[in-house]
């Protein structure tokens, strides 16, 4: 008599056990509870049985599954500094030959995170200076952020296009100066600018600091 199957595929099938989907989909719920829950209230004021009620789930699972609010705010930064955009950003400005093409890139793509993670940017830059671990997840995604930019510096120094007397390091500053975390901030939230007219003012301003 065969066995029963409970949704489960042999490994040489490629197919995911239906309990394998159900850890994804219990962890992911509890990441995205996280995630909005942070954003509402701050870290601090967000308590483990807070992610665990809206997550539907017991707190023992939150720590078990996503390691605590530690966990899930690492596990937030992992999805904000690796999403697959980084990547693909390198490997496009490493085709583009031309500097102004370059930094639009830059650009548009910093806006585009800042859209989309810029939620969790925040939360661990009011959490770092109050929390040892938060910090260093911080250092290690501004660590990450700054490596693009300052491969979009190497760039537009291999090219020749930096003004006299201004190397790869010091386009990689500028660049950080423009699209690192307070420029956006600052002229969308603190400002009341769209994004379009910050990151059409930032391309402008940064390519009179670097070209």
């Amino acid at each position: 008599m065969a066995p029963v199957s409970d949704g489960t595929a042999d490994r040489s099938g490629g197919q995911v056990s239906r309990r394998a989907e159900y850890a994804e989909a219990t962890r992911q719920a509890i990441v995205d509870a996280s995630r909005r829950l942070f954003a509402e209230r701050g870290f601090f004021a967000t308590k483990v049985d807070d992610i665990a009620r809206a997550a539907r789930v017991a707190p023992a699972t939150v720590y078990a599954v996503a390691g605590g609010k530690q966990g899930l705010l690492r596990t937030l930064m992992d999805a904000w500094t690796t999403a697959p955009v980084v990547a693909a950003t390198l490997e496009r400005i490493e085709r583009l030959d031309d500097p102004v093409a370059i930094l639009r890139t830059v650009a548009t793509v910093t806006r585009e995170m800042r859209q989309e993670f810029g939620d969790i940017m925040r939360v661990m830059i009011a959490t770092a200076p109050h929390d040892q671990a938060v910090a260093e997840s911080l250092k290690t995604a501004t660590a990450r952020y700054r490596a693009g930019n300052a491969f979009a510096g190497r760039r537009l120094a291999e090219l020749g296009a930096l003004r006299p007397g201004l190397d790869a390091k010091g386009a990689d500053d500028i660049l950080w100066f423009y699209f690192g975390y307070s420029g956006l901030f600052t002229l969308v939230e603190d400002n009341g600018w769209t994004y379009s007219q910050a990151e059409e003012w930032l391309v402008e301003a940064a390519g009179r600091a670097l070209f």
